[in-house]
């Protein structure tokens, strides 16, 4: 890939916002992906209680900051590439349309979060306080299936939206902005 030469500033803005949402959609992708293959599958081999207990205390670890950044973050950035990409991007259509897949892909996953995994933590939650509950199984059950069928669909969705984010980004640097 030769270097690009003339490269203005918002060439170095387009890109680096372009490469912003490759880090971020990379960062959501791979969590979805480590609890599709490790936290969730663990978690299957222990009791309800402890699963209970753990999936509670894993929902109120995970509102932070930092995951703020990479969940929400992500589909920010995509939206601001695919502006920057439509005003003076050197890819023409190819680039923002690999843009805008990505950002229909990331779209799903907040759109299950929200509509799916939210609600059955927020029912988790109320459940209420391990010393409190009586029925484990019964917790465990209304909670387990389903929230880790759509973690997976969320797994793959975020996979596809950093696939098609990362392929924009290479394409725009191997492509001459027009700005």
């Amino acid at each position: 890939m030769a270097l690009r030469t003339g490269v203005t500033g918002m060439s170095v803005v387009r890109m680096a916002v372009l490469f912003g949402a490759v880090v971020t959609t990379g960062l959501g992708a791979g969590l979805f992906y480590s609890y599709a293959c490790s936290v969730m599958p663990g978690l299957a081999r222990a009791d309800d209680r402890t699963f209970v207990d753990a999936m509670q205390r894993i929902n109120v670890a995970i509102l932070n900051g930092w995951f703020m950044l990479s969940f929400l973050g992500s589909l920010a950035l995509i939206v601001l590439a695919a502006v920057l990409e439509w005003r003076g991007g050197g890819g023409g259509r190819t680039v923002l349309l690999w843009i805008g897949a990505a950002g229909v892909f990331q779209l799903a996953v907040l759109v299950i979060t929200g509509a799916v995994n939210v609600p059955l933590n927020n029912t988790l939650a109320a459940a209420g306080s391990p010393d409190r509950i009586t029925d484990f199984a019964a917790v465990r059950g209304a909670f387990e299936a389903t929230w880790v069928r759509w973690n997976l669909v969320r797994a793959l969705a975020s996979t596809a939206s950093f696939a098609c984010v990362s392929w924009a980004l290479l394409l725009a640097a191997r492509t001459p902005a027009a700005d």
